[in-house]
C-alpha cells in the first residue's frame, strides 16, 4: 500500500492507494508515526482503496485504536461503497466516523473542538459553589412521615449544596427537597443524597448541617440552578 501524508492545518491527511490487507502494516506504521510526530488528528482519504479484507479490518481497528488511546480522533472519507458495504457487516459504520467530501471531514474536526469546548464550559459551570443564604426545606423521601424540616442553604453548585439546619438524616439517605431560590426561578423541587456530615468538634460552626448531592436530576432543573448560580457569581463579583 502507498501512503501520502498531506497537513491541512493540525490536521493530517493520510492519502491511501492500494489494497488494505495483510501487506498494509505500513498503515498501522504511519499512524503511530503521526501521532507521535506530527497530530493527533488524522483524516483517511479512501478514494484509491481498492480492497479491504477481513485482516485488512484489524488493521484499521488496530490503528484507530491506537489513535483513541493517544486521545486523538482518526476519521475517513471518500471510501467506496463495497468498503462501506464491509463496515456495515463487520459493525465498523457505528464506531468509524465516514464522511462524503475531504470539506465535511475538515469541518467536523471542527465542530469537535467546538462541542468538547461547549461541555468543558458546561461542567466547569456545574462546579462553580456560590455562597447563599436561602431557604430549604426536606424530608427523608422513603418514610411514610410526611414531615418537611427547615433549614439554610450556605453554598450551591451546580452538583449539590450545604444545608445548616437542626435535623440532620445520615450518610447515603435520599431526601426529597424544595429549594426556595428567589425571586427566580422560585421553588424547585428535586430529590438529594446526604454525602457529607461536618464533625461537630473539627467545623463547629458548619455543624448541625448535611452536604446534599443532587439525585437524579433533571437536567432542565439543574440548568436553572446553574444559571441561578452564575447570576450571584456575576453579582458578587460586580460588588
Amino acid at each position: 500500500m502507498k501512503i501520502k501524508i498531506r497537513e491541512k492545518g493540525r490536521i493530517y491527511v493520510l492519502d491511501l492507494e492500494g489494497n488494505i490487507d495483510i501487506n498494509a502494516s505500513n498503515f498501522v506504521e504511519t499512524v503511530g508515526w503521526v501521532l507521535t510526530h506530527r497530530s493527533k488528528e488524522i483524516l483517511c482519504n479512501f478514494a484509491d482503496v481498492n480492497i479491504v479484507d477481513y485482516l485488512g479490518i484489524s488493521l484499521i481497528a488496530v490503528a484507530y485504536k491506537n489513535v483513541l488511546n493517544h486521545k486523538g480522533k482518526m476519521k475517513f472519507y471518500n471510501v467506496p461503497s463495497h468498503i462501506r458495504k464491509l463496515f456495515s457487516v463487520v459493525g465498523m459504520e457505528r464506531i468509524l466516523d465516514v464522511y462524503e467530501t475531504e470539506e465535511q471531514a475538515l469541518s467536523s474536526f471542527k465542530e469537535d473542538k467546538i462541542f468538547a469546548q461547549i461541555l468543558k464550559d458546561r461542567l466547569r459551570r456545574r462546579f462553580k459553589r456560590v455562597p447563599l443564604r436561602c431557604g430549604i426545606e426536606f424530608r427523608q423521601k422513603f418514610s411514610s412521615s410526611d414531615t418537611f424540616y427547615e433549614g439554610k442553604i450556605l453554598n450551591m453548585s451546580g452538583i449539590g449544596l450545604f444545608v445548616m439546619a437542626e435535623k440532620t438524616f445520615s450518610i447515603g439517605d435520599i431526601l426529597f427537597t424544595r429549594l426556595n431560590l428567589m425571586p427566580s426561578p422560585g421553588m424547585i423541587e428535586i430529590d438529594t443524597k446526604v454525602v457529607w456530615l461536618p464533625d461537630k468538634e473539627i467545623q463547629p460552626h458548619e455543624s448541625p448541617g448535611m452536604g446534599l448531592e443532587f439525585h437524579d436530576i433533571d437536567p432542565k432543573k439543574q440548568e436553572k440552578i446553574i444559571e441561578f448560580i452564575e447570576k450571584h457569581l456575576t453579582h458578587s463579583a460586580k460588588e
